[in-house]
């Protein structure tokens, strides 16, 4: 005779599930001027390891994005692509929102444009605006501290109408300056994927403010990257007492791709965002 079926051990794993899926958090990340979503190769793998989802967005003419940079005319042209996965986010749901290098100016807009939906905004040693001055101040303080040949054999090109500055970041400047502490397979990647990009300086300089209703409603995070060679440490300082966050976070050892260098402490440290702030 068979007896009654035990529906106990289901009865103890469905709800194990639930409390999983609600821990689960999501991520989207940008990367800077010239890349692309394939910066986050490394990242992304680990962070779904720890039951997360990561969203890595191809901006505008970048990454594998068909568009052209001449067909992209202002921040918001550039950072459209991040604009469509923001409004595509449940409202009941909220996602960590990270933008890297020049990447942080368009990260600044998804935050303007869609603060609801932003559990917290990660600013990975990032170009950081603020809502007391025009959208390119931090922009205009960062170009008028590097000297044109600490851009090494990047090149730089004007197009459009009214025009803008593009430029293309060299082999050794992406050597010594952008992957210095960076496995030799991630700079060869590097040299292989980048393409020409812009900071869109000059349309910024005439576009609106940042808001404190948009991009300063946000809790925003520091990441601050110790080697950095192209967005200096005592810049990075700069730009947080220019407009000062929740936390800053350090990760120490780490160039200007964190991602490349340091990838299990960057996503220890994103983690520990998400656990205190999603």
């Amino acid at each position: 005779m068979i007896g009654p079926v035990n529906l106990y051990p289901y009865q103890v794993v469905i709800p194990t599930i639930n409390r999983l899926e609600k821990m689960a958090k999501h991520f989207v990340a940008v990367h800077g001027a010239c890349h692309g979503a394939w910066v986050y190769y490394k990242l992304k793998p680990r962070i779904e390891a720890l039951g997360h989802r990561f969203t890595a967005v191809n901006l505008a003419a970048s990454g594998v994005n068909e568009q052209k940079l001449e067909e992209v005319h202002s921040l918001y042209d550039y950072t459209k692509p991040l604009l469509e996965v923001l409004a595509s986010i449940p409202d009941d749901e909220k996602v960590i929102l990270i933008g890297h290098s020049g990447g942080g100016m368009s990260a600044a807009l998804g935050m303007e444009k869609f603060p609801h939906k932003i559990s917290v905004g990660v600013f990975l040693n990032a170009i950081m605006p603020d809502t007391t001055n025009r959208p390119s101040f931090v922009l205009e303080k960062y170009s008028a501290g590097t000297p044109v040949d600490a851009w090494k054999d990047s090149q730089f090109a004007v197009y459009g109408n009214p025009p803008l500055t593009s430029v293309t970041v060299g082999p050794k400047f992406l050597s010594s300056t952008l992957y210095h502490l960076c496995p030799v397979e991630d700079f060869t990647l590097g040299t292989l994927l980048v393409r020409p990009g812009s900071l869109f300086i000059e349309n910024l300089l005439t576009a609106d403010k940042f808001t404190a209703e948009g991009l300063g409603s946000v809790t925003r995070v520091y990441v601050v990257c110790d080697e950095d060679k192209t967005i200096p440490l005592e810049f990075q300082r700069w730009m947080i007492e220019n407009n000062p966050v929740t936390e800053v976070k350090e990760i120490i050892g780490a160039d200007h791709m964190p991602m490349f260098s340091k990838p299990d402490e960057l996503c220890k440290c994103l983690a520990e965002i998400a656990d205190t702030y999603a």
